[in-house]
């Protein structure tokens, strides 16, 4: 009986790599952070898909304070299978084999389920990160007292172009170059994935990326720094393939994703935007060499790596907020 027990456990663990594996693989995040996931998330459905009340399960909020992806206290787990002792007789036999029986019937029912709702995305989908509370923000109308030059227009277009650079560099699987517009920490989380993509031998290719709308919904101060918090609604089509044989291994190539992002930007309280044509002289913090850090990440005489966080905004956070899969 115990060896019966034995091997309906290794059918039960068979059970659950087939069953789990191809849904662990679907879940990993792309897109450069990984807010772009297997199955849509945030909002209410339908076409409502820029809200969101809690934590993304996947990690969708990465930010300078966090180390990385967050896996919501999910991963592996285990119970206890009855009695081990040798004299628990076949009552204890049964009780394994009754365990395993309902083990593997839960599992079957838990993914037929997911199934079901994976056939309807909007019937049902998982939330989103939590937005800034409108009551935290102050109007941005108010912050031109603070920054007279301060342009929402420029500002605007100056985050779509950086998410449109983010996901390219995520494709060509280097992000160096926008080393200026994130905090230390915030570049390293996303080097990482880089890196891991790299070892993978796997390119994660983002296409068709059109920035829809940038809302600038307001700013707050914290900890001696300004902070701007912006909605970002953007197109991309999102899909893993292997680098040697260009086949996609996760995601589609052909179905479009409608995200929604919220960015948190920060920058010392007391900078002020610079005019345009206005020149600056500035020198690399290791070995004072002059340099423009719109030209390179790195300083031409020592590598040291520069940023824009003593004088201009850099990106401190970025949150999931919503996504929405259309098939073609």
């Amino acid at each position: 009986m115990k060896k019966f027990g034995v091997v309906l456990l290794v059918l039960a663990l068979v059970l659950c790599i087939c069953l789990l594996g191809p849904r662990l693989l679907k879940k990993v995040g792309a897109d450069l952070g990984g807010f772009s996931g297997g199955g849509d998330y945030g909002g209410s459905g339908g076409s409502d898909w820029g809200g969101g009340s809690s934590s993304w399960d996947s990690g969708s909020d990465w930010s300078s304070g966090s180390s990385g992806w967050d896996d919501g206290g999910n991963g592996f787990f285990f119970f206890p299978v009855g009695s081990t002792s040798s004299d628990s007789g076949d009552g204890g036999g049964f009780g394994n084999l009754l365990f395993y029986v309902v083990l593997i019937v839960i599992l079957i029912m838990i993914f037929s389920r997911k199934n079901q709702h994976q056939a309807t995305p909007h019937a049902g989908t998982a939330a989103g990160a939590q937005q800034t509370p409108g009551s935290k923000l102050l109007p941005m109308s108010e912050y031109a007292k603070l920054d007279p030059n301060f342009s929402e227009s420029d500002m605007r277009e100056k985050l779509s172009n950086i998410y449109v650079q983010m996901q390219n560099g995520c494709t060509a699987r280097n992000i160096e170059s926008l080393r200026p517009y994130f905090t230390d920490a915030l570049y390293q989380q996303f080097d990482r994935q880089i890196k891991s993509l790299v070892a993978s031998h796997r390119i994660n290719r983002v296409d068709r990326i059109a920035v829809l709308d940038v809302t600038l919904r307001g700013w707050f101060q914290e900890g001696g720094d300004d902070h701007l918090v912006a909605a970002l609604k953007t197109r991309i089509t999102d899909y893993i393939v292997d680098e040697e044989t260009g086949k996609v291994v996760s995601g589609s190539d052909t179905a479009e994703k409608f995200m929604t992002y919220e960015w948190d930007l920060s920058r010392p309280t007391g900078a002020v935007t610079e005019l345009a044509g206005e020149v600056t002289e500035r020198h690399c913090p290791n070995c004072g060499a002059p340099l423009s850090v719109n030209e390179s990440a790195k300083c031409p005489y020592c590598d040291t790596v520069l940023t824009f966080k003593d004088h201009d905004w850099t990106i401190y956070a970025v949150k999931g907020i919503a996504q929405r899969t259309v098939q073609p």
